[in-house]
């Protein structure tokens, strides 16, 4: 199942010449994936506080494929593509309507306390895995 989040784009978000700046996808798309993590049911600041562990990007493979604009009503999806005990893969595309303005494929993995990467917490692999989590 594709999880969606809506982002608006605000004057903020592009350049001088009215587009959206290009790292500003990048912030799109780590929004769609807390509240993708969120809607798994995992409490992000319950999971550095109890155990000391957090969510890092390993990996980004971006394609920049048409410009947004301001005000323009976008939508990020979010698909999971693959997880493993150490990572999780997924693929991301921001569309305005049915085109697809940008794409991913990103990487994460987790953190210990001290930097150290270490499993993925057990719950978000079971919760990820399910069919129907990405809804």
């Amino acid at each position: 199942m594709t999880h969606r989040f809506p982002v608006r784009v605000y004057y903020e978000d592009t350049d001088l010449a009215g587009i959206v700046y290009y790292a500003n996808y990048l912030k799109f798309i780590e929004r769609a994936r807390s509240e993708w993590v969120r809607d798994l049911g995992v409490d992000q600041v319950r999971l550095k506080a109890e155990r000391g562990v957090v969510f890092a990007v390993r990996r980004v493979e971006a394609d920049y494929l048409s410009p947004a604009r301001f005000d323009d009503l976008l939508e990020v999806e979010t698909d999971l593509a693959r997880i493993t005990p150490a990572r999780l893969i997924l693929d991301q595309r921001v569309l305005r309507g049915e085109t697809v303005l940008f794409s991913a494929r990103v990487t994460l993995v987790a953190l210990g306390a001290t930097g150290q990467p270490v499993r993925l917490p057990a719950e978000l692999c079971q919760v990820a895995a399910a069919p129907s989590a990405a809804g």
